[in-house]
């Protein structure tokens, strides 16, 4: 069985943004990003990187593990739905066999492919608990931030390499973190990931508190 695909996150990101009553440009200014970009984002056109990610929805007060839910929110009045992206939501929704836990399987793990070379893949989630629980891969090239820039985010970030090799920066320390390491540190501080090998770093992440 291939594994569950979410929908690009823009249609949950837009939905955000428009029930907060925040403009395109006013989004783009928080986040530090053009405009140009977070409209490509919204559309399905581009997706985030991580660091990108993080920003988007630190600003709007949702979590990461919010843009996985299969729950569609209902479109707003007079806005277009940015292709199928909502309809699909919806099938997620309708499907009572996608559950997430207490038992996922490996064939069933939702998928979300973002920018820069790296692929989240959710491996459960607890109804009212403030975590994201993934598998992480990065691609060989692959960063957490396609600008080179560190990002920084709230919350507690715990990670277990289990194959490849990445480079921590971690404020002015950098580590190269091996299979078998772990790392644990405040998600606000300035960090990024990148793999600079020629095989994918593959890991388990647990990421608690990821919005205040």
């Amino acid at each position: 069985m291939s594994a569950a695909v979410v929908p690009p996150v823009g249609a949950h990101i837009r939905q955000a943004r428009l029930e907060r009553g925040m403009s395109l440009r006013a989004l783009a200014r928080e986040v530090g990003v053009s405009a140009s970009l977070v409209s490509q984002i919204e559309t399905g056109k581009s997706q985030p990187s991580v660091s990108t990610l993080y920003a988007i929805t630190t600003v709007l007060g949702i979590s990461v593990e919010s843009l996985f839910d299969a729950r569609a929110s209902s479109p707003v009045a007079g806005v277009d739905s940015p292709g199928t992206v909502l309809p699909a939501l919806a099938a997620f929704a309708a499907d009572p066999g996608r559950r997430i836990g207490p038992l996922v399987r490996a064939g069933e793990r939702e998928t979300l492919e973002l920018d820069s070379g790296v692929v989240w893949e959710r491996l459960g989630r607890v109804p009212g608990a403030d975590v994201d629980f993934l598998l992480v891969t990065y691609r060989p090239g692959g960063s957490s931030s396609g600008s080179g820039g560190l990002m920084r985010h709230t919350g507690t970030e715990y990670g277990y390499l289990t194959s490849g090799e990445l480079i921590l920066t971690l404020g002015f320390d950098e580590y190269t973190v091996r299979p078998g390491d772990a790392v644990s540190f405040e998600s606000t501080t300035p960090h990024r990931y990148r793999n600079d090998g020629e095989v994918p770093a593959v890991g388990v992440w647990f990421v608690s508190g990821d919005v205040q």
